[in-house]
């Protein structure tokens, strides 16, 4: 529970320092967001802790904690909190806004052989293979391709992919998506990256392309993530 206290108070100050609730670029004092989210000043204390190792902020000793203005002016629509599920629709988001789900293509399919390896699959474990398009309002963003064994999830419905299916397997399969490896680059756009993402023929594509496992360690989809090259942001902060 205390690891949850901490990360609905990470999430909320998040959206408060986007919105500009703080136009000095200073947080309030550890007492006075301990009684305004009526906690305990460690649960305060580790939700600032988490917040400075992420770069959001920065503590200058003997004048308070301060927001870090780089952060705030790069916003990027990955927004991973630790301990959460890692699906686009609960940590994708661009001021505030969540992603919309617009399903193109929902079919089963035989694995590839690079599918058999990074799922770790026999030839006859068929996967569903899901193709959505994602946006924020009407623009989109993203075009995601998934792989998931049917094995995991045999009653996976076009509804369910409509919506979140890290949440649906965490609701009917009490599983959750906690660990993934990401490689991110980009390369030329094609043809349906500059429909789908209205993207100019000489404009690239973001690609983030990995492997989400579940908590028990079982590889659970490979996904292929174009993006339109300026959703391709990443944050991240490095303490030497």
């Amino acid at each position: 529970m205390a690891e949850l206290v901490y990360q609905q108070i990470i999430t909320d100050l998040k959206e408060k320092i986007f919105a500009g609730k703080f136009p000095d670029m200073r947080l309030p004092d550890e007492r006075t967001l301990a009684e305004k989210y009526n906690v305990s000043r460690s649960s305060i204390k580790r939700a600032l802790s988490r917040m400075a190792n992420d770069g959001i902020i920065f503590k200058k000793r003997g004048s308070g904690t301060f927001i870090n203005p780089l952060y705030l002016k790069n916003e990027s629509v990955f927004n991973y909190e630790q301990g959460s599920n890692l699906g686009v629709t609960d940590n994708f988001q661009m001021d505030g806004k969540k992603p919309s789900t617009k399903v193109l293509s929902f079919d089963v399919v035989l694995p590839s052989k690079e599918l058999q390896r990074d799922l770790f699959l026999t030839p006859e474990d068929f996967v569903y293979k899901i193709i959505r398009l994602r946006s924020f309002d009407e623009t989109p963003f993203m075009i995601e391709t998934g792989y998931i064994p049917i094995k995991i999830m045999p009653q996976l419905t076009r509804e369910n992919i409509e919506n979140s299916i890290f949440n649906y397997l965490q609701e009917q399969y009490n599983q959750s998506v906690t660990k993934s490896f990401l490689s991110i680059f980009a390369e030329p756009s094609t043809k349906q990256d500059q429909e789908l993402l209205q993207l100019g023929k000489n404009e690239p594509t973001g690609i983030m392309e990995g492997i989400f496992f579940l908590d028990n360690g079982t590889p659970f989809e490979f996904s292929h993530m174009r993006l339109h090259y300026k959703y391709l942001k990443f944050n991240t902060f490095v303490s030497i």
